[in-house]
This record gives structure tokens, C-alpha cells and sequence, in this order.
């Protein structure tokens, strides 16, 4: 292993755990997902929130976005991009949103593993001040993930 990328591969590592399990949590994204239906993907229980199928979608989106902020890219990001309505509400649709989100997670995971250690500390761009370094928004996409994993959790027993 290359020294100089031993926390990013391990951040790397926590982010496939996040989408894939085994989660210390309790179950991954993926694994939450794995007997939703493409109906109850796009379905709205709670009329204020966001269906199953728009977490992902933007989940998905999130993950595209820092990967483009890990390889030196920043691009404004329109609110509808941030959350985009569904299009396409169909099995086959579901099957593509599953798919991409477990192709940007590998696909970010993959440009956390060549990011070296000692560019954690500079922030990315597009960072807001706030979101502080590198390192802060790699762990966040962690976060992110798990934090819309209990969102779909809750939704799936309405």
C-alpha cells in the first residue's frame, strides 16, 4: 500500500461500507434498498418530504459532485440538479438509479484512493468555508449517505 494514501483509502473504504455493508450502524444504503420496488421508490407517504427514489437521485448526485471536487472541478450546482424530479418512474428507470448510484459511489471511492494524504487539509473547490478541508467533505459524503440511508428507513415503514 502507498503510504501516502493510507487515511484516504481508508475513507475510501468507509464509503463503499456506507452504500454496501457491512455498516457498523446497522444496514447500508444498498441493503436498505435491496426489496424496494420501483412503486415504492417513488412513492410520497409524507406529503413534505421527498420520495425514496429523489434521496437517491440526489444521494447519486452528491457523490458525482465531490468526485468532480476530488479531481479539481467546481461547478455551480442548480437546485434542480440538487433534488430533480423523477422522470421516469418505471422498473427498468429504478434498476438504472440503482445502478448509478452504486457507480458513483465505486466511481468516488476509486478518485478517494488517488487523492493523497497530504492534500487533506486544503479545502476542495467549490467547498463552502464552513465545510473546512478535504478531509471534512470526503468523511461528509460518508455521512451524507448514512444520513439518507435512516431517511429511506423511516420512509420504507410508513
Amino acid at each position: 500500500m502507498n503510504t501516502n494514501h493510507t487515511e484516504t483509502t481508508r475513507i475510501a473504504g468507509e464509503l463503499r461500507k456506507a452504500l454496501k455493508g457491512p455498516a457498523w450502524h446497522g444496514p447500508a444504503l444498498l441493503e436498505l434498498l435491496a426489496d424496494v420496488s420501483a412503486p415504492t421508490a417513488s412513492r410520497r407517504p409524507l406529503p413534505a418530504a421527498h420520495s425514496i427514489w429523489e434521496i437517491v437521485q440526489h444521494v447519486a448526485t452528491w457523490l458525482d459532485i465531490v468526485r468532480e471536487r476530488v479531481g479539481g472541478q467546481h461547478r455551480d450546482i442548480p437546485d434542480t440538479e440538487d433534488w430533480s424530479a423523477v422522470a421516469d418512474e418505471s422498473p427498468a428507470a429504478w434498476a438504472r438509479m440503482l445502478a448509478r448510484v452504486a457507480q458513483a459511489t465505486e466511481d468516488l471511492a476509486r478518485a478517494i484512493e488517488q487523492f493523497p494524504d497530504d492534500a487533506l487539509d486544503p479545502r476542495l473547490p467549490g467547498a463552502a468555508a464552513t465545510t473546512s478541508t478535504a478531509y471534512a467533505t470526503l468523511h461528509g459524503s460518508v455521512q451524507h449517505i448514512l444520513y439518507h440511508a435512516g431517511q429511506v428507513a423511516l420512509l420504507k415503514k410508513q
